[in-house]
């Protein structure tokens, strides 16, 4: 569900292309994200589950599912190993 959100975020605000996703080798690097782009993204995260990522910056060198990965795992040491519900990140059952 995570990535479902990311991912749409990156489509809908950044205006990646949704075919990139299908690359499972997809850097994060290879979205063409400006740096101010990929604030924003994290800023959405942060925004919305009330927490700060350590060293967002770091996500730039990695492949996009380490970036899923790693935001994941931040979020469940936020709230006590659990993942936010579906409806609070904003995806439908479906996405």
């Amino acid at each position: 569900m995570l990535e479902s959100f990311i991912r749409n975020h990156l489509i809908r605000h950044a205006r990646v292309d949704a075919s990139k996703f299908d690359n499972p080798d997809l850097r994060v690097s290879e979205l063409a994200l400006d740096s101010l782009g990929l604030v924003e993204m994290l800023f959405e995260i942060e925004e919305r589950f009330g927490f700060q990522l350590s060293d967002p910056m770091k996500f730039q060198t990695m492949r996009f599912d380490q970036m899923v990965a790693a935001i994941e795992s931040e979020l469940r040491d936020h709230n006590g190993g659990e993942l936010p519900q579906a409806d609070t990140l904003g995806v439908t059952a479906h996405g």
